[in-house]
């Protein structure tokens, strides 16, 4: 019997505004152009937006979809996101109802009403189901607006040992919809700042649950030849297409959505979890050898990484394929609501004086007000990695990792050899990327054992990186973070911020293994690590399948 082939909701053209004309100026940057996402509420144009009050559900529950639409009536179709993606629910023909939004729904929350619900039958199948909302406009075009939740296992519908957890942390972060992010936005006295509180009782910015075949990514596919323009294709690419321009940031579709894809095409059995459920719910871990986290992984609260380390001492083990392991959070509302002051944490975080709480200051975890850098955890430290292939950070570096100790049980199979350099035509190194202080002793690389950094850490393959674009003078050039990660997070840092400049501007990211208690961890500590396995380089796929096997059991 065959199978007939899944049509996907989003097929067709999508809803373009009316051609206008505006005046437009030769000093115009996206830098100078911050775009948020947010709703026309205009009856002419239709649209409709939906959210729902929890990222994760167990079967049985009521999936709750809040909204506001513009349209009189609208569809709400959702299916289990994979490689076999398969529908589950539909409803045509919905009433609309129209609610204004409030400007600082971006932290308060958009407080709609219920529009649809849908009752999550008994027994099924866990994973990621996209929620496709859509509506017509009166010129015939098509409004298309996305949502996403999880279906939890249970006991009855658990797939196998391995637990994949989305870097939901990160999407928030950089979820600008409504009118912030933690990043830039309406928030602050003079309103042009990013918000340090963020809902998630909001929709996502267009881009991050779904993009289409060819979306750019932040990592240059090519080579810049010699005076190229600095290359910032995500930001082109958005603003040509109406998506956000923190789309190519985080997200399922830029890169969870790859892990999922290959890894069910491999035939390994895994289930998925939220980053709030992990921080509300430690004893999800029990029942699996293996968690895995993949692409930008940079925000985790201090539960969070507690519950996995003691996971890992018990003898779990944890698969991290992803880079850019930076700042803490805290979660309040029941996990409704995100907060990280980042640069400001030491002056406006209001748990900085709390003897009791100022370990939860919402700054990067290299900080001098938090002292507990990522090593601790995952091997490898934000600070001592960050940027490659694109912009003015290191954009001839190389794409993939170079391999100092091929003997090491993830290279099983490989044929790698010291010195190889592996995953460069796929383009596995950057955007971001996680590494160490580290020295050389007789052509190998080993940690330097500074504060917080465990014992018994290798380094199994690294590439440099900067925190800093190097900003080379040429005809129109215009660069983009320049130096200011780097002087934000100096000035956090223990040391004096000249000092901490200096550690911190050039990093590397790192392929790192270590034990820790009965468990251990391995890192490929690079966001673009995916896209060897949907590109499928053969030495990336090898490594992957290695950890995947030794820790949770083969496919």
């Amino acid at each position: 019997m065959t199978r007939s082939k899944f049509r996907f909701p989003e097929t067709g053209p999508h809803a373009v505004a009316p051609w206008g004309v505006r005046k437009g100026y030769g000093d115009e940057h996206f830098l100078s152009d911050y775009r948020f996402q947010a709703p026309r509420e205009d009856p002419e144009l239709a649209e409709v937006f939906v959210y729902t009050p929890r990222m994760s559900y167990d079967p049985g529950e009521t999936v709750e979809f809040h909204g506001s639409t513009t349209a009189d009536t609208w569809t709400l179709q959702i299916y289990r996101d994979g490689h076999a993606p398969a529908m589950a629910h539909e409803a045509f023909d919905l009433p609309g109802t129209f609610t204004k939004t409030s400007e600082t729904a971006y932290m308060d929350g958009c407080d709609w009403p219920v529009l649809h619900s849908w009752k999550i039958p008994e027994g099924q199948r866990p994973g990621f189901y996209r929620v496709v909302s859509t509506c017509m406009r009166k010129d015939g075009e098509r409004f298309v607006q996305h949502h996403f939740f999880v279906v939890r296992p249970t006991p009855e519908t658990r797939q196998g040992k391995i637990l994949f957890m989305l870097a939901t942390g990160t999407w928030t972060a950089y979820n600008d919809w409504g009118g912030a992010n933690h990043y830039f936005g309406t928030w602050g006295p003079n309103g042009n700042e990013g918000s340090p509180h963020l809902s998630l009782h909001r929709p996502w910015t267009r881009g991050m649950l779904w993009l289409p075949k060819g979306a750019a990514r932040i990592a240059q596919n090519r080579m810049p030849e010699m005076n190229d323009l600095p290359g910032y294709p995500s930001k082109e690419w958005g603003y040509s297409h109406g998506f956000g321009q923190y789309y190519a940031a985080a997200g399922w579709a830029q890169f969870d959505r790859h892990f999922a894809v290959w890894a069910e095409r491999q035939g390994y059995g895994f289930d998925i979890i939220t980053q709030t459920d992990l921080h509300l719910r430690p004893e999800i871990l029990d029942d699996y050898t293996c968690l895995v986290t993949v692409g930008h992984d940079e925000y985790w609260s201090w539960d969070m990484r507690k519950t996995v380390e003691d996971f890992v001492e018990r003898g779990g083990n944890f698969s991290r394929f992803g880079g850019n392991f930076l700042w803490q959070i805290r979660l309040e509302d029941d996990g409704a609501r995100q907060v990280c002051w980042k640069t400001k944490a030491p002056k406006m975080d209001p748990v900085r004086d709390d003897p009791q709480q100022k370990h939860l200051l919402t700054a990067s975890w290299e900080s001098g007000g938090v002292s507990w850098p990522g090593a601790s955890t995952v091997g490898v430290n934000g600070c001592h990695g960050m940027y490659g292939s694109w912009g003015g950070f290191a954009p001839r570096g190389s794409r993939g990792f170079t391999v100092y100790r091929p003997e090491h049980w993830a290279f099983e199979g490989t044929d790698l050899r010291y010195a190889d350099v592996f995953g460069a035509e796929a383009g596995i190194f950057g955007y971001e990327v996680d590494g160490l202080n580290y020295t050389f002793e007789r052509g190998l690389p080993y940690p330097v054992a500074d504060p917080g950094v465990p014992e018994g850490i290798e380094i199994l393959a690294m590439s440099p990186a900067v925190l800093f674009e190097y900003e080379h003078e040429g005809p129109g050039y215009r660069y983009y973070v320049r130096d200011s990660d780097l002087v934000g997070l100096a000035e956090l840092a223990a040391e004096d911020t000249p000092v901490a400049r200096r550690n911190y501007q050039y990093g590397s990211g790192m392929v790192t293994s270590m034990k820790r208690g009965r468990g251990e961890v391995l890192t490929a500590g690079s966001c673009e690590w995916i896209m060897g396995l949907t590109r499928r380089d053969p030495f990336t796929e090898t490594i992957t399948r290695n950890a995947l096997d030794r820790f949770g059991g083969e496919a």
